[in-house]
């Protein structure tokens, strides 16, 4: 067994040609968010990978075996659920209050602009179908974020030095109303609950079994 016990985050400093001849391992999130696991990887070599607590290891990540020789991480397609609000009878805004209820209950969750992705729960789908969003299953990597403090989220640069992001705000000359957050009265707005009496036909199936 070849055993594993360091990590290069998306193959950071190393060159391209180097990476792309490198043999190759295709794992689920199960497996990348532990950090000890056997794996066997593209040319039928049973890894041993050992790495520090807590480290998550994602899609692009190169592993390091004690030969020195490389093995690049693929995120394997696993079934996921995705999340989108209804442009018929809903608004983005609605994708926010999936986030926060799926956050109280400390589902992982993969973000985007326009659809939340998680792993599959029917209880969950059920509850986000009546909140009338759009919820469909597909077979596709999955990458949660990490969390504020974690290192190595989805597209995350993490320091290994372990330096946090230096601004250069000066605070006592920065002019923070120049640079305010945006108003958030359109999200005050009451909230459109659809339900018996809500004034309109929603023409649809909130099955949305697509």
């Amino acid at each position: 067994m070849l055993t594993i016990n360091k990590l290069i985050p998306q193959a950071r400093g190393l060159a391209p040609a180097l990476v792309k001849r490198a043999a190759h391992v295709e794992l689920d999130w199960d497996v990348r968010q532990k950090s000890r696991f056997d794996a066997t990887d593209s040319t039928g070599r049973a890894l041993g990978v050992f790495l520090p607590r807590g480290t998550l290891v994602r899609g692009g990540d190169v592993l390091v075996a004690e030969d020195g020789s490389l093995i690049k991480v693929l995120a394997a397609p696993q079934p996921v659920l995705v999340v989108r609000h209804c442009a018929d009878h809903g608004t983005p805004f609605d994708l926010l209050r999936a986030a926060y209820h799926l956050g109280n209950r400390h589902v992982q969750m993969q973000l985007a602009p326009d659809c939340l992705t998680f792993e599959p729960d029917h209880v969950l789908a059920n509850m986000l179908r009546q909140m009338h969003l759009i919820v469909t299953e597909a077979n596709a990597a999955f990458e949660p974020e990490g969390g504020a403090y974690a290192a190595g989220g989805p597209g995350h640069d993490h320091d290994p030095h372990g330096h946090g992001h230096e601004h250069g705000h000066e605070h006592g000359e920065h002019d923070h109303a120049a640079h305010a957050a945006p108003a958030l009265a359109p999200a005050a707005a009451p909230v459109h609950v659809h339900g018996p009496g809500c004034g309109h036909d929603h023409g649809h199936d909130h099955g949305h079994q697509h």
